[in-house]
């Protein structure tokens, strides 16, 4: 089982209540959105009272850091396992691999990308800290291929950004019954190599 395929791991979250917590909250923030997610839905989700939650969180919105910057952490892992090789042969694989994450994590991932307007000025700092390395591996892999000839890149900010959204927006409209995260994800890499080789 690869790092893209194997279920995120939430043992880091002590106690189990705490953990029952969170990935109650993944499954409301995914279904409802943060904002209409109440505290009565995370804690009906975990099987416990609505004061329990803040036992162990302060706030909704601090399951939601807590979710956010897990995610994040976890996708830009599978970059890093993929970086290796040519230009060509990495971003084949960081589009492959990150595609089909974001495909298998589709629950974890819309929270992730798609409510990061609730956070805090502080946790969103501490988040886009992260997002702001997952882009920069993907445009070190355009300025690579662009240097040996293999890739013709004129904007690599902008190139960067298209190559990310493809894999991200998967995350919005995936379901499982339409296609496997591994197929997505070789389908998604073909596309990102057509964009910007030379």
């Amino acid at each position: 089982m690869s790092a893209v395929t194997s279920p995120l791991v939430w043992e880091h979250v002590q106690p189990a209540a705490a953990r029952r917590l969170l990935t109650g909250a993944i499954d409301a923030f995914a279904e409802r959105g943060f904002q209409a997610t109440t505290t009565r839905d995370i804690a009906s989700r975990a099987g416990m009272s609505p004061a329990a939650l803040y036992v162990h969180y302060p706030s909704k919105e601090r399951l939601l850091f807590e979710i956010s910057r897990y995610g994040h952490q976890a996708a830009l892992a599978v970059l890093a396992d993929a970086d290796s090789g040519s230009p060509a042969e990495r971003l084949r694989a960081m589009v492959s691999a990150f595609t089909a994450w974001h495909a298998e994590h589709h629950t974890i991932a819309r929270v992730v990308q798609y409510e990061l307007a609730a956070l805090t000025p502080e946790h969103f700092a501490e988040v886009a800290a992260i997002r702001r390395t997952i882009s920069a591996q993907i445009e070190q892999v355009l300025a690579d291929g662009v240097a040996d000839g293999s890739f013709a890149v004129d904007d690599l900010p902008g190139t960067t950004l298209a190559v990310l959204s493809l894999s991200i927006d998967v995350a919005r409209w995936y379901t499982p019954h339409r296609t496997k995260p591994e197929s997505l994800g070789s389908l998604y890499a073909d596309l990102a190599l057509r964009m910007v080789q030379a």
